[in-house]
C-alpha cells in the first residue's frame, strides 16, 4: 500500500483480541505471564489508483515502480525542496544525496550554502541502491514532519518491491545529519568544543565534516519517521548507521523515530547536544544505540529489541579514542525510561568505556547474556577534566541469563552500579514483561525516580520505570512497523511494501 493510505489502515477495523490469541511471535520470552488486550491489525486499504502522470517540481521522473511514479531527488539540494504526499508518487534517491553545502563550524565556510529538505506526512522515499544515503550538511536543515497516522517511511528498493525479509539489512546507507554543535576528539591540535574542532562523518565522504561551537544549532525536525533496512559496515570506522546525528545541536527535534534492521548501529550520536524521545530500535546488526565524542544530550522513552542472537550491545558508550579518555567536552549522556531486550548470547547489553559521564534512570534491561560491562578505570573515575564522577544508576533493574555483570576480572561494573547507593536498583530482578516490552506488576512495583527533571529539564516526570507503563500506554503503536521478532500492534509489518 502507498504510505498515503497508511492512515486508512488505522481506521479500518477496531476488533480486539487477547494476547493469548496472538501468534507465537507476539508472545515471546522474556515477558511471559500477563494477558494484555490489544487491537487486531486492521485489514489492508484498497489498492493504489496507479502511477501519477508526472513528477512534482524539483524532482525528475525515474519511471514506474510498484504501480507508483518514482520521482527522484537531485544529488544536491541547493535551496528549499518540499516533498508532498501525492497520490501515485513515491520519491527516490540514487547514490549520495546532499542537502546544502557545508557552512563550517563557525558558519562562515567559504562557498557554504545552506538549504532545506521538507518532507510532508505520509511520504515514502526509497533508495535505488545500497550505495545510496542522505547527508544534511552543517547549516542546512531537514524538516521531516510525519504524524502518528501518516509517518514518513524511508526504505530500500527491495522493500518497495516487497522483497525484504526480517533477516535483511544493509540495503541502503541511511540518514546523516551533520551539525555545528561542540564535539570532542578533534582533527588536529585544536581545543575541543571550539569552532575549529571538527571530525569527518563515518562512512560518508572526504568533506563531510561536523562539529563547531554552536550548542543551540538547529538542524530541523525529524519526527514520526521509519528508517528501514539501512546500514553499511564495509570496514571499521567507515560504517553508515540507520540514523547518524553528528555534532547536532539541542534546538533540533528528534522524536518518534524507528530504526529497523540497520546493518550497523540503529542510531549513533557523535558529540553535539541533541535530545531524543520516543525511539524504537529494532534488529540492529551492531549496537542499537551508540554515543561518542562528547555527546551531552538526553533521551527518554526508548524501546530497543534485538533479533534473536544478533547484534552487539543495546547501548555502547565510548570516547572513540583510547588515548583521549579526558577529552573535553566529556560525554555526559542521560537515558531515562528505557527497555532493552538484548538477545545476543554471552554478550553485554550495556558497554561503557572511555571515561564518559553517564546517567541511567528508570530502566529495564532483559538479556540472554550479561547486562553490564564497564571497561577502563577512567569510566568510574571520580575526578578529571570536566568530570562529574562515576556513572549514575537510579531505578534500573537487570534480568540477564548469564549474570548481571561481565566477569572480566575487574570490578568496574559493581563500582558503577553501586556508586549511587543502589537507589532502587536491582541486579537480580525477575521480569514480568508482556508482549516483550510492556511493564508487568514487578516493573510497576519499582519506585521511579522522583526528581527526574533535576537530571535534565528535557525529561518528563513519570511514575514508572521502563519505556511502556502498561497496555494503555501506546505511544509506539500507530506510526511504527512490526517484525516477526517484535510486534508493536502497528497497522503494517516492516516487510510490507509501503508502495503496494
Amino acid at each position: 500500500m502507498t504510505n498515503s493510505n497508511f492512515r486508512a489502515a488505522l481506521l479500518i477495523g477496531t476488533a480486539a483480541v487477547t494476547l493469548a490469541g496472538c501468534g507465537a511471535d507476539d508472545v515471546a520470552s522474556p515477558g511471559e505471564g500477563n494477558i494484555v488486550v490489544i487491537p487486531a491489525p486492521p485489514p489492508p486499504p484498497p489498492p493504489s489508483s496507479g502511477p501519477a502522470d508526472s513528477c512534482p517540481s524539483g524532482t525528475t521522473d525515474a519511471g514506474v515502480i510498484a504501480n507508483n511514479r518514482a520521482c527522484q531527488l537531485p544529488s544536491l539540494i541547493t535551496s528549499t525542496l518540499t516533498l508532498q504526499d501525492l497520490d501515485g508518487v513515491i520519491y527516490a534517491m540514487n547514490g549520495r544525496v546532499e542537502v546544502g553545502v557545508d557552512v563550517g563550524g563557525d558558519g562562515n565556510e567559504a562557498g557554504g550554502d545552506p538549504a532545506s529538505l521538507n518532507i510532508d506526512p505520509g511520504v515514502t522515499i526509497f533508495a535505488q541502491s545500497a550505495a545510496t544515503f542522505l547527508v544534511v550538511n552543517r547549516g542546512s536543515q531537514i524538516n521531516a514532519n510525519g504524524s502518528d497516522t501518516a509517518p514518513i517511511i524511508m526504505t530500500s528498493r527491495q522493500n518497495i518491491l516487497g522483497n525484504s525479509t526480517d533477516a535483511d539489512s544493509n540495503q541502503w546507507g541511511g540518514v546523516l545529519i551533520l551539525g555545528r554543535a561542540p564535539i570532542s576528539n578533534c582533527i588536529g591540535n585544536v581545543q575541543g568544543g571550539s569552532a575549529d574542532c571538527q571530525q569527518l562523518a563515518e562512512g560518508a565522504g572526504p568533506d563531510d565534516f561536523y562539529g563547531g561551537d554552536a550548542a543551540t544549532d538547529d538542524s530541523g525536525t525529524f519526527r514520526y519517521v521509519q528508517l528501514r533496512y539501512t546500514g553499511q559496515a564495509s570496514s571499521p570506522n567507515r560504517e553508515l548507521q540507520g540514523l547518524t546525528l553528528a555534532g547536532v545541536g539541542r534546538n533540533t527535534t528528534v522524536e518518534y523515530v524507528q530504526s529497523h534492521n540497520s546493518g550497523d548501529d540503529g542510531i549513533e550520536i557523535f558529540g553535539g547536544g541533541v535530545n531524543l524521545r520516543y525511539i524504537l530500535i529494532t534488529g540492529a546488526d551492531d549496537d542499537g544505540y551508540d554515543t561518542d565524542l562528547g555527546y551531552v544530550g538526553a533521551t527518554q522513552f526508548m524501546i530497543n529489541v534485538q533479533r534473536p542472537n544478533a547484534g552487539d550491545t543495546s547501548w555502547e558508550i565510548d570516547s572513540d579514542d583510547d588515548s583521549a579518555f579526558d577529552a573535553t567536552p566529556r560525554q555526559d549522556a542521560k537515558l531515562a525510561n528505557f527497555t532493552f531486550i538484548h538477545r545476543k548470547a554471552d554478550d553485554k547489553a550495556i558497554h561503557l568505556r572511555g571515561g564518559p559521564d553517564i546517567t541511567f534512570l528508570n530502566g529495564v534491561v532483559v538479556g540472554t547474556g550479561f547486562c553490564l560491562d564497564v571497561d577502563t578505570a577512567e569510566s568510574v573515575q571520580t575526578s578529571g577534566p570536566d568530570e562529574n564522577g562515576p556513572p549514575v544508576f537510579r531505578s534500573v533493574i537487570f534480568d540477564c541469563d548469564v549474570e548481571a555483570f561481565d566477569s572480566d576480572g575487574d570490578n568496574f561494573e559493581a563500582v558503577a552500579f553501586n556508586a549511587s547507593g543502589d537507589a532502587n536498583n536491582d541486579r537480580d530482578y525477575n521480569n514480568t514483561l508482556s508482549s516483550i516490552f510492556i511493564n508487568g506488576n514487578a516493573e510497576n512495583g519499582v519506585d521511579a525516580v522522583a526528581n527526574i527533571t533535576s537530571f535534565s529539564s528535557f525529561f518528563t516526570q513519570v511514575d514508572y520505570i521502563g519505556a511502556v507503563r502498561d497496555a494503555n500506554d501506546t505511544w509506539y503503536r500507530n506510526w511504527s512497523c512490526n517484525a516477526s521478532y517484535v510486534s508493536f500492534s502497528a497497522p503494517v509489518a516492516c516487510v510490507d511494501s509501503p508502495a503496494s
